[in-house]
């Protein structure tokens, strides 16, 4: 095994990697502003847009997020042999991240919903660092989407373009009188 199927593998079976991951980019994007004052673009712009632009991020990642659901319909639609080996070694897996996702659209929502009701001209409660969280999640959960679902679909390809199985020989009692030479 690789280091990339390994780290792979990790990340695949224990969602709450993407937690660590997403507070680490805003940890250090929080760094980056504190420490040089530099990169807190959302600053830049009005409250009102701000305001905005949380709104829409939310409405955009309740419709992304909703695409999830195209792989779980792949999964339970799916009768090949592939799947069915998935389905038997890595039901909990699958539904572990099949929820993660769902729950993390749910959440992200919520964080934008929290920062849109949280600006104010001063933001003096840093809502804009609630959205950044919001959207680091995202990023990270939606990378998660994009992989579980170019494998599922990637084994529904494979299974669907195997040639169909050839049928067993039927026997038949009357074959050799037919074919019987003089």
């Amino acid at each position: 095994m690789s280091v990339r199927e390994s780290v792979v593998d990790r990340w695949s079976e224990a969602v709450w990697w993407d937690y660590v991951i997403a507070f680490l980019l805003l940890s250090a994007h929080v760094a980056v502003v504190r420490i040089w004052g530099r990169g807190d673009w959302l600053s830049w712009i009005e409250s009102e847009q701000r305001v905005s632009l949380y709104g829409t991020a939310a409405g955009v990642v309740s419709a992304i997020g909703g695409l999830s659901s195209i792989a779980i319909s792949i999964y339970l639609s799916s009768n090949g042999e592939r799947i069915q080996a998935v389905r038997r070694h890595y039901q909990s897996e699958l539904r572990r991240n099949w929820k993660a996702l769902l729950v993390a659209t749910a959440l992200i929502c919520m964080g934008c919903l929290a920062a849109q009701g949280l600006d104010d001209k001063a933001d003096s409660h840093s809502a804009r660092f609630v959205f950044e969280a919001s959207m680091a999640f995202a990023f990270v959960r939606f990378l998660r989407m994009l992989w579980l679902l170019d494998r599922m679909m990637g084994l529904n390809d494979l299974d669907q373009s195997d040639p169909p199985p050839r049928p067993a020989p039927r026997y038949d009692p009357g074959w050799r009188q037919r074919n019987r030479t003089p």
